[in-house]
């Protein structure tokens, strides 16, 4: 498949690409936003598409002939205020599911927030983020779209550990963060996994293989 990953320069989406390169079972395409992050995936001899998520749903579908999957992954980042996660996070992610539907493009994955299902487990200092992530989450559970949507708990910059704990809703871990790389790596083994079609998990850092815990999805 041709992924487009969304969010492409962003550091999950770095190992993203990394990652489906590596494997070439499915070829990655950058989505970004500057000409010279377009270079910086050429230069690894990745394709790179300019787009913003700030334009029209119009424009952005003009980024997807030939694509056969989206990854979102995202995001405005935690040195933006509130409004930029409206958006990204909330509108930049719905245009993109609206434009992947008008592109008759059915598979979708997105990276979302460990607990952004359930409003009593939001922080209150991140609130707007959990809200932003929440409704999007619910659009594309509620568009045609055959989508996964991923709720990692807290982002490391660690080496991958490659174990991983997934379920439905993760409310009692040995431990609540994951390495962005093995977030990455589940991003990956999800798209063709059947198991995970119209499936929405918790992810944290575990102890079952990444395959493992996909296959046990009910």
């Amino acid at each position: 498949m041709n992924v487009l990953v969304v969010g492409a320069n962003g550091q999950i989406g770095t190992h993203l690409v990394d990652i489906l390169k590596e494997e070439a079972k499915h070829t990655p395409i950058a989505f970004v936003r500057k000409d010279e992050q377009v270079k910086k995936f050429k230069d690894k001899d990745v394709e790179a598409r300019l787009g913003n998520l700030e334009d029209s749903v119009q424009d952005i579908s003009q980024t997807m002939e030939g694509i056969d999957a989206v990854v979102f992954a995202a995001g405005s980042g935690g040195s933006t205020g509130p409004d930029k996660t409206l958006l990204i996070d909330l509108d930049g992610a719905v245009k993109v599911m609206e434009a992947a539907e008008a592109k008759g493009i059915e598979r979708f994955v997105i990276v979302s927030a460990l607990g952004a299902d359930d409003r009593e487990r939001w922080s209150d200092e991140i609130k707007p983020y959990y809200v932003a992530k929440h409704f999007a989450d619910w659009w594309l559970l509620d568009s045609t779209l055959n989508y996964t949507i991923i709720r990692p708990g807290i982002l490391e910059n660690e080496e991958s550990k490659g174990t991983v704990l997934i379920q439905d809703a993760i409310t009692s871990s040995d431990d609540f963060s994951i390495p962005r790389v093995d977030v990455a790596k589940v991003i990956a083994a999800s798209l063709d996994n059947k198991k995970t079609y119209r499936q929405a998990f918790d992810l944290v850092t575990g102890d079952s293989s990444i395959e493992d815990a996909l296959n046990n999805l009910k």
